[in-house]
Formats: structure tokens, C-alpha cells, sequence
């Protein structure tokens, strides 16, 4: 359990040494079981498939983004919140100024993520020079699952493994505090975490990363419409809610709730 606020520091301080641990959350609830016992919460854009019931994370708005990471916020004070820039924010440096700014004052996020390639290096360089905390999201990008046509793993051949980790470097250099690396061969992205003095975050991209991050509502048993090949589940939370909520409306109904001791 963390005694004290994980920083930009502390994370790269681990880099090499320690493992960084990263999960999901997206309201106050969640975000105060998970404090502390995690380096890092993502408020991720996520929240549209595992928390909304969609297919894609492409209609979250920056205002849901925010109400979501001032929850998460208000729950944490020991880990590390991240916020997810969500898709059409950013298209511009203009724009990603504008939302990049208003996300940092409206709510006490700690840095931001953002999916880009090395396209987006002037846009990464803007918002550092403004003071914000910037991490990269290399790899699958899923508010690019439209455009390639679903979710494809990256790394697969000689030129798209040059091309991440050319792209990690440029990232580093633009002045990001770390690189999240998504569905990337793991041997790639091994390249890629000795390529970059910032800590590199895996999710699908095998052991050899910085940190892991999953998805909560995956990595206990909430979520089972489909479990990537990269998800390894550490409980049975669906069934497990099920169970005690099934056990809460039989005591309703045989009237053994409440009980004298639970009543006013």
C-alpha cells in the first residue's frame, strides 16, 4: 500500500528497477479500492466499451472525460491519475491546446495520454512546452480501429518495428514522460523499453515493458462479451455480484430483511 503520492519521479524512477502497476477506473468508487494499491489510474476512454456498452471508444467527449477524472480524482490520493484524451480533441496543435488545457485547470488530473504516431510530434512538443504531462500511446490505437479496419497488432514485420520504435524515440525527445505500448509484438516492444530512457506501460505487448495496465472490468471477471488473448482474469466478479445479489433479493422476498437490528 503507497503512503504517499506516486509523481512523474516516482515513475521514472522505476524505470529498469521496479515494475509500474496500472489499472482503470472511472468513478470515485473504484478509484479509492484501487488507491495506493496501484501505481497509476487510467481514466481511460475505455469507459465507453466498459463502462457505456459500446463497441469503440471513438463517441467519448472531453467533457464526459473530465466528469469521469474528477471522480476518479476525488477517490484517489495516492496513485497516479492519468486522463485519456479522447478521439477528435487533438486532430490539431490548436485544438489539442484548447482541451488539453481545459482537462488540466477543470480537474487534477496528473499528466494525459494521447494515441499518436510520429506524425503528431508537434502537437506532443505544444503541449509539453505548456506543462503538461504528456504519454505517448503507441502501437493499436483504438481511436484508429475504424480507419484499419478493427484492432490490429502492431510489430508484425521488419518496417513496422522500425517505425514504433522511431516513433518512441521522437516521442521521448518531443519530451513525453512515458510511452504506453498497446497490442505490440512483445519482442518489439522489449526494443522499444531499451530504446527510451522514460518507462514504457504494456498492454498486449509482452513482459518485458516498465508496467502493465489492464482494464478493470477485464481483469476481474466483469466484463465476458470477449477476453483478449492478453487479459488474465484474477476473479469471477460478474458471478460473484450475481451471487450476492440474488442473495439479497431472496431475503427480500422471505421478509428476513431487514431485521430487528437493521431497523430504526
Amino acid at each position: 500500500m503507497l503512503n504517499k503520492k506516486v509523481t512523474l519521479n516516482t515513475l521514472r524512477a522505476k524505470k529498469g528497477k521496479e515494475k509500474i502497476v496500472a489499472i482503470t477506473a472511472y468513478d470515485a468508487l473504484m478509484a479509492r479500492i484501487f488507491d495506493g494499491e496501484v501505481d497509476v489510474i487510467l481514466v481511460g476512454d475505455s469507459l465507453k466499451m466498459s463502462f457505456g456498452g459500446e463497441s469503440e471508444t471513438l463517441r467519448a467527449s472531453l467533457d464526459e472525460m473530465i466528469y469521469h477524472t474528477k471522480a476518479v480524482c476525488a477517490g484517489a490520493k495516492h496513485s497516479f491519475i492519468l486522463g485519456d484524451m479522447p478521439f477528435g480533441t487533438y486532430a490539431t496543435k490548436k485544438m489539442a491546446l484548447k482541451n488539453a488545457l481545459k482537462y488540466y485547470k477543470e480537474c487534477s488530473v496528473d499528466a494525459l495520454k494521447i494515441e499518436v504516431d510520429s506524425t503528431k510530434l508537434d502537437i506532443v512538443k505544444a503541449l509539453c512546452s505548456e506543462g503538461i504531462a504528456v504519454m505517448a500511446h503507441i502501437g493499436l490505437k483504438p481511436q484508429f480501429m475504424r480507419f484499419e479496419g478493427g484492432f490490429k497488432v502492431k510489430g508484425k514485420n521488419e518496417l513496422e518495428e522500425n517505425e514504433l520504435i522511431e516513433s518512441a524515440i521522437a516521442m521521448q525527445e518531443a519530451g513525453v514522460f512515458g510511452i504506453l505500448c498497446e497490442g505490440v509484438k512483445a519482442n518489439v516492444a522489449q526494443k522499444i523499453t531499451q530504446a527510451v530512457k522514460v518507462p514504457t506501460i504494456g498492454i498486449g505487448a509482452g513482459v518485458h515493458c516498465d508496467g502493465q495496465i489492464l482494464v478493470w472490468s477485464d481483469a476481474f471477471g466483469f466484463f465476458d462479451a470477449f477476453k483478449p488473448k492478453f487479459v488474465r482474469q484474477y476473479c469471477d466478479g460478474k458471478s460473484m455480484l450475481k451471487e450476492a445479489v440474488r442473495n439479497y433479493a431472496n431475503d427480500v422476498k422471505n421478509a428476513a430483511f431487514p431485521s430487528e437490528s437493521e431497523s430504526y
